[in-house]
């Protein structure tokens, strides 16, 4: 029973995911749709793992004994989900103590640290209270106000905690590589976290300007893993770089949905109840 019981949550977790479509709507809506896309299947399959873990290998569930495959299962993939935890915390720690060797100074009024590379490279570096990290390259080659521009996105990754929030996303998209959609899932959350970084700080430079450097910057080497920072380049598609212009130049508004966003994870308590049905 147990392990019919992991079957259908896996069942249930690849459909979600497979019937994910990619929203067209406000930032606020797609935001909500893949970050609900992204976590409601990991968060259902790992309720279920707990659960079945929790109820053993011993007893009846609806009349039928159950077996010891399920739960072994279970116990596999908590291993799993804490080894994967214990790499990404070292990976973590290794970035912060790469970042904190940095000369700290003073960056355009803002404590920062500088990276000694000709590239152009900007980021938030850290957990819950990152730390800005500039390259010299970037600098020496921009001009005032374009410092001003991109150490004003940088400001809005601080605020809004993005180097804590996608470090527990990147950790569900490792554990969970292997249902559909999960990197293009991951791919458009990055996307929507630089549109929110580029409107905070369109609302405070000048939207061209940033527009401009974005150009400038985007196509840069990073000297630091995407995974473990927000940086202001982009590596990716030319399509993304053609959005986040786009997106500064007709300045949008972000607002928060009107939907209970949480109450769609009600769902993912269901696999508790069956803890009801075992003697």
């Amino acid at each position: 029973m147990h392990l019919n019981i992991i079957l259908l949550a896996v069942s249930t977790t690849v459909l979600i995911r497979l019937f994910w479509c990619r929203s067209s709507g406000t930032w606020a809506d797609r935001w909500q749709q893949a970050l609900g896309a992204f976590l409601f299947p990991p968060i259902l399959l790992l309720t279920t793992i707990i659960t079945v873990f929790s109820m053993g290998h011993h007893g009846t569930m609806l009349w039928h004994s159950v077996g010891w495959v399920g739960c072994h299962i279970a116990l596999g993939f908590l291993t799993i989900t804490g080894i994967s935890l214990a790499y990404l915390l070292g990976q973590q720690w290794r970035s912060l103590q790469q970042s904190r060797s940095l000369q700290l100074t003073t960056i355009a009024g803002r404590t920062g640290r500088v990276l000694e590379t000709p590239a152009l490279f900007a980021a938030q570096v850290g957990f819950w209270s990152s730390e800005l990290v500039v390259s010299q390259g970037l600098l020496q080659s921009l001009q005032e106000e374009q410092i001003e521009a991109v150490l004003n996105h940088e400001e809005a990754h601080a605020y809004y905690h993005d180097t804590f929030y996608f470090f527990w996303l990147n950790w569900i998209r490792q554990l969970t590589f292997w249902l559909p959609k999960t990197e293009s899932l991951w791919q458009e959350l990055l996307l929507l976290r630089e549109l929110r970084a580029d409107h905070w700080a369109a609302q405070r430079v000048d939207a061209l300007t940033l527009a401009e450097v974005l150009v400038l910057v985007v196509r840069s080497a990073s000297a630091f893993p995407n995974d473990y920072c927000a940086a202001f380049y982009d590596t990716t598609a030319a399509t993304r770089l053609e959005e986040r212009i786009d997106f500064l130049l007709t300045q949008p508004e972000i607002n928060k949905s009107q939907c209970q966003f949480w109450v769609w994870f009600l769902p993912t308590t269901l696999p508790v109840l069956a803890m009801s049905l075992h003697h």
